[in-house]
């Protein structure tokens, strides 16, 4: 991965039959693909510091915070160009795969900037992809021209038509959405009998509240956050009693025992993120 892998400050997408490769930036099309660095830091396969850089590219050169957006890759494909990267290259420039905000994969960028705890980066990402934030004022709303309450499959990213919603109800882009929310920033993570907590939330939040039904069980977990921490749980009570941490995370045994249990988190100063 960090040889034929890395092109100078990110990741490629991919080579071609003949070798050349996708997602460079010796390209004039997908200089810069976002799969390829969040899977960087998702996987926990490339290197920390370079998957870190990586992911600051993405924001640099995929990012359009005028519009709300974040572009799959950027340059598009277009109809005279070389390589034939298959059917996405037959979507007009800016539109679905073609270098427009394709929801579902981008998504993932959530994910990685969690697990960096960078979340201003990760809220924000999400506050785009939250079809209501392109519908805060009626002119806003015509411009989306799509439903304000469902997941975009994809916005348009180039010329006049930058922040128009694309294909709605779209199941994996919805689905993809709603993990990123609970998993990668609220940091619920199922883990056999075991819950991990591990959120990525913004410094200037006090704190949340969830319920968990496990089977027969009932976990009300509330975190707080007195210190202003954007990652890391300092202590993580169980009914009055301490349970162990994971890293940045509480871990909470879970019972199937028909009773109501109550699970206090915080976060700050001390914790390993925070």
């Amino acid at each position: 991965m960090e040889g034929a892998g890395r092109d100078g400050q990110w990741y490629r997408r991919g080579y071609y039959d003949d070798g050349t490769p996708l997602g460079s930036a010796s390209q004039k099309a997908c200089r810069i693909d976002s799969i390829a660095q969040s899977w960087a830091v998702m996987s926990g396969a490339g290197d920390p510091d370079r998957a870190r850089s990586a992911m600051h590219a993405t924001d640099r050169e995929l990012v359009d915070r005028r519009h709300r957006l974040a572009r799959l890759f950027t340059p598009p494909f277009a109809e005279n160009g070389h390589h034939d990267p298959g059917y996405i290259k037959a979507y007009p420039p800016g539109v679905r795969e073609n270098a427009g905000q394709y929801t579902h994969g981008c998504i993932w960028s959530i994910f990685a900037w969690a697990a960096l705890g960078e979340a201003d980066k990760a809220w924000e990402l999400f506050d785009f992809f939250n079809p209501i934030g392109h519908s805060i004022s009626p002119k806003a709303a015509e411009h989306f021209g799509v439903e304000p309450y469902v997941s975009c499959a994809d916005v348009y990213s180039i010329g006049a038509l930058a922040g128009r919603g694309g294909w709605t109800w779209y199941t994996g882009s919805a689905a993809w959405l709603y993990r990123a929310g609970i998993e990668a920033l609220l940091g619920f993570g199922l883990r056999g009998d075991h819950l991990l907590v591990d959120p990525c939330i913004p410094a200037d939040w006090p704190g949340f509240t969830m319920i968990y039904r496990h089977r027969g069980s009932e976990y009300h977990i509330q975190l707080d956050n007195p210190a202003g921490a954007t990652r890391g749980i300092r202590d993580a009570m169980l009914d009055g009693a301490p349970v162990g941490l994971s890293g940045n995370a509480a871990r909470i045994p879970l019972s199937d025992d028909g009773q109501q249990h109550h699970v206090h988190l915080t976060m700050g100063s001390g914790a390993p993120g925070g």
